[in-house]
């Protein structure tokens, strides 16, 4: 019989992922995007900074830099779902140079409910439909309390070819 791996091992291998998955998007690193990983259930977190900030007079979180959290949120939350068999099998555990193949964007709406205030944002995708081809995501951003949302998205996705 097998022992178990040990927990820290598993967590390693989770984070080292997750940072491989995030670290090759140029865009991701320039906003400040990170994600806090629970087991398998994701949230965005936009830490504030000023460079964030569309309109200095409110002040408010630029419309899109908002719209960009949300959509990073979906597409990363999709790549996550797609790998996580995958990296719990230890996969791609010792390739260093692994970076998967990102869900590409067919549509994104946005609503923006309200102004994004000079704060932390946070954000949770829910994948509606996820097939072989294409993906269906909801997305819900917050501030200080989840239950008061200062915008929503949902977007379509082309998902890539899996090898094998």
């Amino acid at each position: 019989m097998n022992r178990p791996e040990p927990v820290q091992v598993i967590k390693q291998r989770r984070d080292a992922t997750l940072d491989r998955l995030i670290g090759g998007v140029p865009y991701i690193r320039f906003l400040g995007i990170q994600f806090d990983r629970r087991g398998d259930e994701l949230t965005g977190i936009l830490p504030y900074a000023d460079k964030l900030i569309g309109n200095p007079s409110l002040p408010a979180i630029h419309g899109g830099v908002t719209a960009a959290f949300l959509e990073v949120t979906a597409i990363i939350e999709l790549s996550w779902g797609m790998i996580w068999e995958d990296m719990e099998a230890g996969k791609f555990a010792d390739d260093a140079d692994f970076r998967p193949k990102l869900p590409k964007t067919i549509d994104f709406t946005v609503d923006y409910l309200r102004s994004g205030l000079p704060r932390d944002a946070y954000a949770r995708a829910r994948i509606n439909r996820s097939g072989r081809r294409y993906a269906s995501v909801h997305v819900e951003a917050w501030q200080d309390n989840r239950s008061r949302l200062f915008a929503q998205g949902t977007g379509h996705f082309l998902m890539p070819q899996r090898d094998g």
